[in-house]
């Protein structure tokens, strides 16, 4: 069973987009077996996150040595099946010296030290869910707050960008680029593709 700040990991996890990946799963005909894997989707869908919980994890996730060579084999299996997925690693945990420094010359790592979840992975204060989220930023999508009560006729974040740019560019599209962010790198694009179809509509019928 896995320990809490995992579950609490891989709940934020899923719901940023996140899939749980079978374990153990093939790459090039080896096997891998790893705490937890999850894969992203839509503008995340070549993440692939795995999670070590260096506490009390299986896998041999306390050992330093033993994590480094179970990832930089699945890193070389990667290569060998040419596979364009971004190698995520979360040491869910006590952060592990020695030979796991040498993990980030081969894929992103993310350290997620120990934060106060209850049983079921939720974090136990606004506190607590603010430490996760920040410890695993890199994974989340991004998030511009919105105008709260004490705040009051200052412009927010979003409100302050879009008036910030030049007057000649429309910012009824900049809103929905921006708003397409949300949804990762694909929103973006076809965002930008339907702006650039209409303009060349518009322009082709004048």
């Amino acid at each position: 069973m896995n320990s809490p700040l995992v579950v609490a990991i891989g709940n934020r996890l899923r719901t940023a987009g996140y899939d749980d990946v079978a374990t153990p799963f093939r790459v090039a005909s080896v096997s891998f077996d790893f705490t937890k894997a999850m894969r992203g989707s839509e503008g995340r869908g070549l993440d692939l996150v795995i999670v070590v919980d260096t506490t009390t994890g299986s896998f041999g996730d306390t050992d330093s040595t033993q994590v480094r060579r179970r990832i930089e084999a699945l890193s070389r299996a990667l290569d060998v099946a040419r596979s364009s997925l971004v190698l995520t690693v979360v040491l869910a945990g006590a952060a592990l010296a020695g030979d796991i420094e040498a993990l980030s010359e081969t894929c992103r790592v993310l350290i997620v030290e120990p934060i106060s979840v209850d049983l079921d992975g939720n974090p136990q204060d606004d506190k607590a869910r603010r430490q996760l989220e920040d410890r695993i930023r890199l994974l989340l999508p991004l998030e511009i707050p919105p105008r709260d009560d004490g705040q009051g006729n200052e412009p927010t974040a979003i409100e302050s960008l879009v008036a910030g740019v030049p007057d000649d560019v429309n910012k009824d599209f900049l809103k929905a680029l921006m708003a397409s962010s949300r949804l990762g790198d694909e929103a973006v694009t076809q965002e930008l593709a339907a702006f650039i179809g209409s303009r060349l509509y518009v322009e082709g019928d004048e």
